[in-house]
């Protein structure tokens, strides 16, 4: 899994780096039933609701063409401030 999170991470990074978007760090998780690939995003300045949608639009795309997952997950795409903090 290792392997393919690393190239997930490198084909995202180039998208995002476009966007001035840093990938913090992808990992797969397993919590209860369910499958998440999270992807914790950072920029500078911070990093607001909008742009966390702007950046899933440009993750689908490539997760689809990619197809290196054969497990059904749900993609969570967070900033580094809600992925250290587990507050609501």
């Amino acid at each position: 899994m290792e392997n393919i999170l690393e190239t997930i991470k490198s084909n995202v990074e180039d998208e995002l780096k476009k966007e001035e978007i840093i990938v913090d760090s992808i990992t797969f998780e397993t919590d209860g039933k369910y499958n998440f690939l999270r992807i914790v995003l950072d920029k500078i300045n911070g990093i607001d609701l909008d742009t966390i949608v702007e950046a899933t639009n440009i993750i689908n795309p490539i997760l689809d063409k990619l197809d290196l997952i054969e497990e059904e997950y749900i993609l969570d795409v967070l900033s580094k401030e809600r992925g250290n903090n587990n507050e609501f």
